[in-house]
């Protein structure tokens, strides 16, 4: 590259937030909204506090007052691997072997969100190629710059991972699994594309909501007053708080102010018994993707998670033109619902290169075995 780049670095996202009206690539993706960016911040979840020093970045061709913006990424300097959901806990271990302080470390991700989207979203004009290989190179000249043990880069799509890649970061594979709308044009247009045995379970689970006496309903847009916030945190503890793992990454302030400035794009969908919400799950809608965020249940009743996470959007996402459906992290239990097992993509860069070498040779047998574990699936 011969163009001079600079970087220009930000404590807050609320600071680097009017950037985005020079931006493309965020609009159809409400994970990269600066509502929802700004709000994990103010509402006291992303911050230093709990591992998460925000360090956004944005990416300038040439200096001064002549700088011309090629993109901005939502940057942290993360103190822990919490919220990120591509597990690096093993290399953590390993880097002291090496001398290596692992923390902290820098992450371009949208925290506690396993969602596709772009991490650097590029300004108006800029070449893709050119500021993709400016990333890159930001990227190394940080890494060397602040002393830290790494980068990492989560969630991106695969086109953004490969071209990143080209210049010297590892390309790292996990797997999700996604609904794609394959021409269906009715709920039985899909369930016509799965096996007879298949179809024939999902009609049974479909049939156990109602026959415990719930029904289920999408609240969206100004239906989504000031109450569902407390609907919605409520329902994410039944789930953060039953298990081991779980973990209240989130609070009551954010999704108080989430569910009132994005009501456009957040969606719960209510299962409910009589008026009283029982159980149900908040997505997120963009123009042709709908990522499924969390679950919750006050009730156990058979197959509601299914119907309540899985098929009625499904039957919204067919009805209203949505290609994609995203329903988070985990579970092969989804193929037998209609999604698919999908490839998933981040890049990461090790300073030290002993390090570098060991991670490397794991992210390969990683990847073999992963594509053995998809050709058994499918």
């Amino acid at each position: 590259m011969t163009a001079t780049i600079s970087l220009r670095s930000f404590d807050s996202f609320a600071k680097m937030a009017p950037l985005f009206e020079q931006l493309e690539g965020w609009a159809d993706n409400p994970t990269l909204s600066p509502i929802w960016l700004t709000a994990l911040e103010e509402a006291g979840c992303a911050t230093a506090e709990q591992g998460w020093i925000p360090h956004h970045l944005a990416l300038y061709e040439g200096s001064g007052d002549a700088a011309k913006l090629l993109g901005a990424a939502p940057c942290y300097l993360k103190l822990n691997s919490e919220g990120e959901f591509i597990f690096d806990w093993g290399i953590a271990r390993a880097a002291p072997k090496f001398g290596v302080e692992y923390y902290p470390k820098l992450l371009f991700a949208v925290p506690f969100t396993p969602a596709t989207g772009p991490r650097l979203l590029l300004a108006r004009g800029a070449e893709p190629m050119m500021a993709r290989a400016a990333f890159a190179a930001a990227i190394d000249s940080l890494v060397d710059r602040l002393e830290i043990s790494s980068a990492h880069v989560l969630f991106l799509p695969g086109a953004d991972a490969r071209s990143i890649a080209q210049h010297g970061l590892m390309h790292r594979h996990s797997v999700q699994f996604h609904w794609n709308n394959r021409g269906f044009h009715t709920f039985d247009d899909f369930l016509k594309s799965m096996p007879s045995k298949r179809r024939t379970q999902i009609r049974r689970e479909m049939r156990a909501p109602s026959e415990q006496g719930l029904t289920l309903e999408t609240i969206s847009g100004e239906a989504l007053d000031a109450s569902m916030a407390d609907v919605a945190y409520d329902l994410y503890l039944t789930t953060v708080d039953k298990f081991t793992w779980g973990r209240r990454y989130l609070n009551r302030s954010f999704f108080e102010i989430v569910t009132s400035k994005m009501r456009d794009r957040i969606e719960l969908v209510a299962a409910k018994r009589g008026k009283k919400i029982v159980a149900g799950a908040i997505n997120l809608r963009g123009d042709s993707t709908l990522y499924g965020r969390y679950w919750g249940a006050h009730e156990e009743v058979p197959f509601l998670h299914f119907n309540v996470c899985f098929y009625h959007s499904i039957e919204r996402c067919i009805r209203d033109g949505i290609s994609t459906f995203e329903p988070g992290a985990g579970g092969e239990h989804k193929i037998a619902r209609g999604f698919q097992p999908t490839l998933t993509h981040s890049v990461h860069r090790f300073r030290d290169p002993r390090l570098s070498v060991v991670v490397a040779d794991f992210f390969a047998r990683e990847r073999d075995a992963l594509e053995a574990e998809l050709a058994s699936m499918v």
